[in-house]
């Protein structure tokens, strides 16, 4: 089915692709959730197209297309993703800005009662 060249190529595609992701991963501090995403859709994208390239008799260049591909839909996924969990952190800060004036506004009523109680 698979020529050992294809083979070859294809491991070779897969291996850069790796090891660029994993530098660049670890360039500096902690992967943001869109970073994560175009690195699975890049390794993804590169498995896939590697694979159909073996096909074709042309596995590296699958793969260099598929990881091109992968990465920006990786990419644009983990943005999505990222967008939301900046918006939930907001909603759950409003949520605890909201509760902290609750807790003042029923500790000012409290204290209101227990005056006019005297």
């Amino acid at each position: 089915m698979f020529r050992t060249d294809s083979m070859r190529g294809l491991l070779l595609a897969i291996f850069v692709m790796a090891v660029t992701v994993t530098a660049i991963g670890c360039a500096g501090g902690p992967l943001t959730t869109r970073e994560k995403g175009a690195g699975i859709g890049a390794l993804g994208g590169a498995a896939a197209g590697g694979l159909i390239g073996a096909a074709v008799g042309h596995p590296a260049a699958g793969a260099a297309i598929g990881g091109g591909l992968g990465l920006g839909a990786g990419a644009l996924v983990g943005d999505q993703l990222q967008g939301q969990e900046i918006q939930n952190q907001r909603q759950d800060e409003q949520i605890r800005r909201n509760q902290a004036e609750l807790d003042s506004q029923r500790r000012e009523v409290d204290r209101l009662k227990r005056q006019q109680e005297y």
